[in-house]
Parts: structure tokens; sequence; C-alpha cells
């Protein structure tokens, strides 16, 4: 068996990425060796593999659900944003050249030959590729060039099923005009449709749905209710203001409210995902000086412009409210470029090209950067706590005094790191959340029995049991092994086509 298989969206934040996990969940549940696959990912948000190639972090996430260890095949060009109309291209994990939009699409019928490689290899290895496409499969504009979605599905001769999140309203609409501003070759591989993050009674959709299949001659698939609190890996911080689910109670008296600067590039925001699923760990992001003054903790995350993020901060008065957090002693965490900010300087020519800029003094260390970008997955420990996580940066962060953290430093309740991912070791994060709580005052007591990698292969069966339970899998098994069947009608002509 080398089936594979499309799953499309109406529109950005559809879906995608989650009912691409969760098909790997339920395909692996069933004794299949199962791998996703994203041609083109934009995102800030990212993950290292194994062997040292930077891949989106959805497709990480995924590759978690099938049970496999991520790959650079799985995600083979990434598109990393860095400014208002420019993005680093990384090709097979290792980054390659800076583009604007229109330099990109020059670039495109090179990498797509990457692209189809890539996929081969997977199909070659594993019984089924599960593949995510970007955006919407319908952006009229970008079809000649389209590498991700319907120009990945025609070369391939994938069957394509189509992700429409009726929370946003609009949802019937949404899915009839995805096909019917397609042309015929397109048309011809969409084979159904899946409606996400339905409230209520299905049978009220259903008249809807048996109308839509009389318009179209597509059926669709399933009709996935909405659960809150099934956050994972997401690829955009758009969907940081999604549902992240209940808050839990805490153990001890107290919550512990942290406050993440919501950086206008920020990356790696994953990075406090564990954080929020601690009981009594309140997570929220700031953007103002006021919404920093009740925190007992303050994260300066990851961003793709350190440099520009950081004349940002400066702009809101952040800076002066990080300042008299150190003086007062209370803590502080940077992270990568979080981290790379907390400086006394950075030097950066590469990303912004500035040369030498005043860092924000609360850490003796000095930042270059390197053309190379840094990717491993590092290891340590931390009062005894032992520490696995994973680095992505240009940034060279030298320190000059101060207590060690990690790979970084600590001065007073300023700690900073370049290492991504290190709170979600659970020893680690029970450690550093107490001193926290003991540098503020609070009574917090971190959960003795959160397991974080625990929750989340828990919300990676939650994804697995709403495609099993929710979709017409015996359809999807038919569409996997023999493609979108032959015959199906073609909608009348949109603005999309001409017949």
């Amino acid at each position: 068996m080398s089936g594979a298989l499309l799953v499309a969206g109406t529109t950005s934040d559809a879906g995608k990425s989650v009912v691409t996990a969760g098909i790997c969940r339920w395909l692996v549940r069933q004794g299949v060796a199962v791998a996703p696959f994203k041609a083109q990912n934009m995102s800030n948000n990212s993950g290292v593999t194994a062997d040292g190639a930077e891949i989106g972090r959805a497709q990480v996430f995924q590759a978690a659900a099938a049970r496999v260890e991520p790959e650079a095949a799985m995600n083979p060009v990434l598109l990393k944003p860095g400014g208002e109309n420019s993005s680093q291209v990384v090709v097979l994990g290792k980054a390659v050249t800076d583009v604007t939009a229109m330099s990109y699409r020059g670039l495109k019928a090179q990498l797509f030959e990457q692209v189809l490689s890539s996929l081969a290899d997977l199909r070659s290895r594993f019984d089924v590729v599960v593949c995510e496409g970007a955006g919407s499969p319908t952006e009229i504009n970008l079809r000649d060039t389209d590498i991700a979605n319907m120009g990945l599905a025609t070369a391939a001769r994938l069957p394509v099923l189509v992700v429409g999140d009726i929370d946003r309203g609009g949802v019937f609409p949404a899915l009839y005009g995805t096909v019917a501003l397609m042309p015929p070759a397109d048309q011809a591989l969409v084979a159904g449709f899946l409606v996400n993050k339905f409230r209520g009674d299905p049978r009220l959709l259903a008249p809807g749905l048996d109308t839509l299949q009389q318009l179209t001659g597509r059926p669709t698939l399933g009709v996935l209710p909405w659960v809150p609190g099934l956050w994972l890996d997401v690829e955009d911080s758009l969907d940081l203001d999604g549902d992240r689910g209940p808050a839990l109670p805490p153990v001890g008296e107290d919550v512990l409210r942290v406050s993440v600067v919501r950086l206008p590039r920020l990356s790696n925001f994953t990075d406090l995902d564990a954080l929020a699923a601690e009981p009594g760990v309140l997570v929220r992001y700031a953007t103002n000086p006021a919404e920093l003054a009740d925190a007992d903790l303050v994260v300066l995350p990851g961003t793709r412009s350190t440099v520009s993020d950081l004349a940002w901060v400066r702009e809101r008065g952040l800076d002066l409210a990080l300042a008299r957090r150190a003086a007062e002693g209370r803590p502080v965490l940077g992270i990568c470029g979080g981290h790379q900010m907390l400086a006394r300087s950075i030097t950066d020519d590469v990303e912004s090209r500035s040369g030498t800029v005043p860092g924000l003094w609360l850490l003796p260390t000095d930042v270059v950067f390197a053309r190379d970008k840094t990717l491993a997955r590092p290891t340590g420990s931390w009062r005894g706590h032992p520490v696995s996580a994973y680095e992505i940066h240009h940034g060279v962060v030298t320190p000059d005094g101060g207590e060690p953290f990690l790979d970084g430093v600590r001065v007073g309740a300023v700690s900073g790191t370049t290492w991504h991912g290190a709170l979600e070791n659970d020893g680690f994060r029970r450690a550093f959340l107490a001193d926290v709580a003991a540098t503020t005052g609070r009574r917090f007591t971190a959960a003795p029995d959160t397991d974080f990698a625990a929750v989340r292969e828990a919300r990676l069966d939650a994804l697995g049991d709403l495609v099993e339970q929710h979709a017409d899998t015996d359809a999807l098994w038919r569409l996997v092994e023999h493609g979108a069947p032959a015959g199906l009608p073609m909608l009348p002509p949109g603005a999309g086509w001409t017949s």
C-alpha cells in the first residue's frame, strides 16, 4: 500500500493541522505506517529533528501523532517571516536564502522538484502519507505557481478533503466556493468535505449537508464537534486567541500569574504550552506595561526578528517595566530571542543588518549574530533536574558573569536561555515555578504529577478519537487506497477559470 491524501481548508486556521494529526493518529492505531507531510509551511513556530533539520512545529506534532520521528522530508519548504515583506527560506531543514513575496515566485519551480521528491521518498517508506495544504487551495492569484495545494495534488494525483470551520460562520458558501473557483482538473480531485468545530445537534446540519452534496456532487465525510482545550503546537500566533481549555485549579493556595510579551514576530510560543497545562498557572499575553504589573513571572519569548522586536518593546514602554521588575527582584525569563534582548549589546549583521545596538542591559551578556544558524537538541540540567531541549538561532550569546542557567545565565531574578522546550521537562518546570513562587511570596505548589508528555499524548489521542468517531472512516480508507472517484461533476465556471 502506498496511499496518500491532501487535507485542504477553506481558509487558514480552518483546522487542517489538527485534522491531519487526527487522521495520522487514527491510521497508526489501525496498524498503518503513516507519515505527515506539508510541502510548504509559513510559520515562525518550528522544531528541530534528530539530525539537526528545522521544520514546522505542526509537522513535529503530526509526526508524534503518527508515532514516528520527525524528519526534514515531512516539511521540505519552510518560510519564516522576518518582516513586512521578507521571509527566510528553509529547504530540507537548512536556511538557504531570504526572499520577498515577489522574488519567491521565481524560486518555486525549483523548490517544487524538491517537494515532489520528498513526497515520493515518504511514500516509498510509509503505507500512507497524509498531506496538509497551506491556507486555501483556491487562491486564484497564486494558482499558477502553487506547490502546496492543488498544484501538489494534481502533480501527485492526490485525493483532496476540504475542511471548513463552521465556528467562523459561512461554512456552506466557503465549501461550495472553494470548489467552484477551481479549474476542472483541480475539481476532479476534490472528493469530499469535512466540517470542523460544530456546536450543537448535528441533525440540524443535515439538510444543509444534503443540499451541498446535491449542488457539488460531493459528500461530507464527517462533522467534527467543538472540543475545547485541544490546542497543540499551533503554527500561527493568531491561534493564541483560541480556546485553550478550562483553567485547572491550583494545588496550593495561590494562582501563579505569567505574562508573556506578545512580540510582533513571536516565534516558538509553544514553549509556554507546558506552563498553561500546569494547574494553578495562568498564562496570558501582554502588549503594554499595565499587563505586566501583577505578573509573578514575565516571559520574553522567541522572535524571528530580535532587533526589530526589541525596538517595539521600547516603543511600548515595556523596557522600563522590565527594568523595574529586575530592580525589584521580580522574575523575568528570556527564551532565545527574548534572551538576546536581555543582553548589554546585540551585533546583528545577518537578520536586521543593524550593526550593534544596545540591549536591555538586564544580563551581563553580549550577542553576535552568526551567519550559520545553530540547530541542535541539547541536554543539560538545572539544580539536579535533567533538561532536554532544542535550539534554533543565529544569535550567539556570550556571558560575562552571572549564575549558570541551562546554557545561559541568571542575575537576581532575571534568567535567560536559548533553549526552546525546556519547560516541557516536568522536574525542571516544577523547580523553576517553585523558585518563582518563593521569590514572589506566592503560596503556590506545582502539581507533583503533571506529565506534559502524557498531556500531549492524550490530546493526540483525542484528535484520533474525533476522526474515528465522527468521520466516515470507510470513505477515508477508499480515498487513501484508490484516490478520488472518477466522474466527479464539474461545477459551473467561476471567477478562477473559463471553460
